[in-house]
């Protein structure tokens, strides 16, 4: 078993010694206990586990949409414990990006309407150039005026990615991002986020079920009963053999 490395000025996102209980007596919950864990700037992390295991609550609490019951949590150098709710938001918007795997797109808007809708909410003007930039990141330059309707599942996912990364972010929060795609789609879409890491240095943290997802990432972190079972770098040039070690890795866990 790897030894969890210590979180360091070079992290994305830091984690300490952090728990999350879920009610109260006889039916409380510990979905995360004592996790202490650095994600480093630039690369791809996956997360997995089994059902239940608390990977969502880790990604939910390493993105501060969820409080930790104790423990600390540094996002982008800000430790979000010491901040009020409205800090927190404000933080989320200028420092995170969140890709899910329900697409969430307007029917009525077109590609570069939908990548610009969420900084408009947020009272924020994004340049249309940014907009144009973003989804020429994602291979969308030539979509920018279709409908969601206009476009296949992969496309639609990759325009969620370009609204998630057209504030330039700091993280990238992914959570289970191809769970909706069939298997060629998400090859495409996991293609996509890969290369953003290595051309753009953009930090991704993934959580998937899936070990041919999980294999594209840098290092796969396992979870199991709210703590950290084993982490485990993988090679660059061997996605195959890192999938096979990873579903191996899967079937222990839950044996």
């Amino acid at each position: 078993m790897t030894t969890t490395r210590r979180a360091s000025a070079q992290d994305a996102v830091e984690l300490h010694g952090v728990r999350k209980v879920h009610g109260a007596g006889e039916h409380t919950v510990t979905a995360l206990d004592s996790i202490s864990i650095g994600f480093p700037r630039g690369t791809f992390t996956a997360i997995m586990g089994p059902s239940g295991s608390g990977k969502s609550t880790l990604l939910q609490c390493a993105a501060g949409l969820e409080q930790p019951t104790d423990g600390r949590i540094v996002l982008a150098g800000v430790d979000i414990g010491k901040q009020n709710e409205k800090q927190r938001t404000e933080l989320r918007r200028k420092h995170i990006g969140f890709v899910f795997q329900a697409f969430n797109l307007v029917e009525s808007l077109t590609a570069a309407q939908n990548v610009a809708l969420p900084s408009r909410f947020a009272g924020r003007r994004v340049k249309p150039e940014q907009v144009a930039d973003a989804l020429a990141a994602v291979g969308l330059a030539d979509r920018a005026s279709h409908r969601p309707s206009r476009l296949s599942g992969g496309q639609q996912q990759r325009v969620a990615l370009a609204r998630a990364l057209v504030t330039r972010p700091d993280v990238l929060f992914a959570d289970e991002p191809t769970g909706a795609l069939d298997t060629v789609t998400s090859k495409e879409v996991l293609r996509m986020m890969r290369m953003l890491v290595d051309r753009d240095g953009q930090s991704t943290l993934m959580v998937t079920h899936d070990p041919v997802a999980a294999a594209v990432a840098d290092v796969v972190v396992f979870i199991k009963d709210g703590r950290i079972a084993d982490r485990i770098a993988l090679t660059r040039d061997g996605h195959t053999h890192n999938a096979a070690a990873i579903a191996a890795h899967m079937t222990r866990l839950e044996a």
